[in-house]
């Protein structure tokens, strides 16, 4: 493996030698172009500023590789970084491209830059390297503009698959919206007749996944004619949650039709729940109204107060004491008693709706400020509508429970 070097004085001499030893090893000449403009251009300050360049060159013929390297006085880095084909090495006054290449022709025993007898003319092999360089140009262009028909193409098929999904997901969304739909009708408790009394619902889970959760009532006419209703809240969300409330409304229910006392029922209930479900935790509130006088008896387990609005527009929380399912000493003490008057309207809710920016006593004050603005609407308005305003903002997304009952003196 012999080292070959040359001095050039000018651009036009180390391009020709370049070209030569190019052509010797049978580079194409789109490469050769491109390592012709890389040395000119690697040289051109050193050569302008009247300094001369060296060339040198070897050939492996182990690897097949053709070492270049063009030693120029000065730093070449910030030049070498742009070049047309890219050196392989970089040093303060060299650089060095490596390329496959055939052995050298035997042209090769005249130094390239010398004048060979038959040399070709420089003009021709610039003119062959640019004709290179264009057909490698449109091969691109045309490999380009096929890439970018398959692309469209492919975009086309990929638009038509995703119409094909969106379709197809809003037909499962329908489907899995009437089911959740049924779902939830299925767990609520018939609607109820009772003279004196209008009662209407209002429930929304937290999220449209989990369309069921823990916030679950429950009313009935128990035998002597009064309405019992039941509110719960059991821990979590989602069908684990609603499995748990409806364990605890179904044991409140058979408690209460046996004709247990109402302040018995939150604790009785947790014996009962407590060896079949130990991780059951839930409040809960009970009501009793006996529509013919208005007396109302409450009992509550850990949750938030009922609210009682007057017909004459003064409103108070009701605070029944009690601990809920699930909880230390659970169970219920001597229920609150309070009368109500037709026009009187009562909320039992659970704080979904009165937490949600995450500041019960603020929802609270709220909570009274919407009742007011709904306490005349029909009462199958009044949940929904109060929930709607409770709602405007929502830090802390739960399952919302509102239950209003209107006593009508009829």
């Amino acid at each position: 493996m012999t080292t070959r070097n040359l001095s050039c004085a000018t651009t036009a001499g180390l391009s020709r030698a370049v070209r030569a030893l190019a052509r010797e090893h049978d580079l194409d000449p789109a490469v050769r172009a491109r390592l012709v403009l890389s040395v000119a251009e690697a040289a051109g300050a050193a050569l302008r500023a009247g300094r001369e360049t060296g060339l040198e060159w070897r050939y492996d013929p182990d690897e097949g590789l053709l070492t270049v390297g063009l030693r120029t006085p000065g730093d070449t880095g910030p030049v070498a970084a742009d070049l047309p084909m890219a050196p392989d090495a970089v040093t303060e006054g060299e650089v060095v491209w490596r390329l496959p290449a055939s052995p050298p022709s035997d042209a090769a025993d005249e130094a390239p830059g010398e004048a060979p007898g038959e040399a070709p003319d420089e003009a021709a092999l610039a003119a062959e390297e640019l004709r290179a360089v264009v057909a490698a140009a449109d091969a691109l262009t045309s490999e380009h503009r096929r890439l970018n028909d398959e692309l469209a193409e492919t975009n086309s098929g990929v638009l038509a698959l995703y119409v094909q999904l969106d379709e197809r997901d809003k037909q499962l969304r329908t489907a899995h919206g009437q089911t959740l739909r049924e779902l939830e009708d299925a767990l609520r408790p018939p609607p109820i007749k009772a003279d004196g009394l209008e009662l209407a619902v209002h429930y929304a889970p937290a999220g449209t996944d989990a369309p069921t959760g823990g916030d679950l009532y429950d009313w009935f006419v128990l035998p002597d004619g009064t309405v019992h209703i039941t509110i719960v809240d059991a821990l979590g969300h989602g069908v684990t949650s609603t499995r748990s409330a409806l364990n605890v409304t179904h044991a409140v229910r058979t408690l209460a039709l046996e004709g247990h006392r109402l302040e018995s029922i939150v604790a009785r209930t947790d014996e009962i729940l407590r060896p079949f479900d130990r991780s059951v935790m839930a409040t809960v509130q009970l009501a009793r109204i006996d529509a013919a006088t208005g007396e109302l008896w409450l009992a509550n387990g850990s949750h938030p107060p009922a609210l009682l609005l007057r017909r004459d527009g003064s409103a108070r929380y009701l605070e029944a004491r009690g601990r809920g399912i699930g909880f230390p000493l659970p169970g219920s003490e001597t229920p609150l008693t309070e009368r109500l008057a037709p026009g009187d309207l009562l909320l039992l809710y659970t704080d979904g709706l009165t937490e949600s920016r995450r500041d019960p006593i603020e929802g609270e004050k709220r909570l009274i400020e919407a009742a007011h603005k709904h306490l005349q609407s029909p009462i199958e308005e009044v949940p929904g509508a109060i929930a709607e305003d409770m709602h405007t903002v929502i830090l802390h997304p739960d399952d919302t429970l509102a239950l209003a009952v209107r006593l009508t003196g009829q």
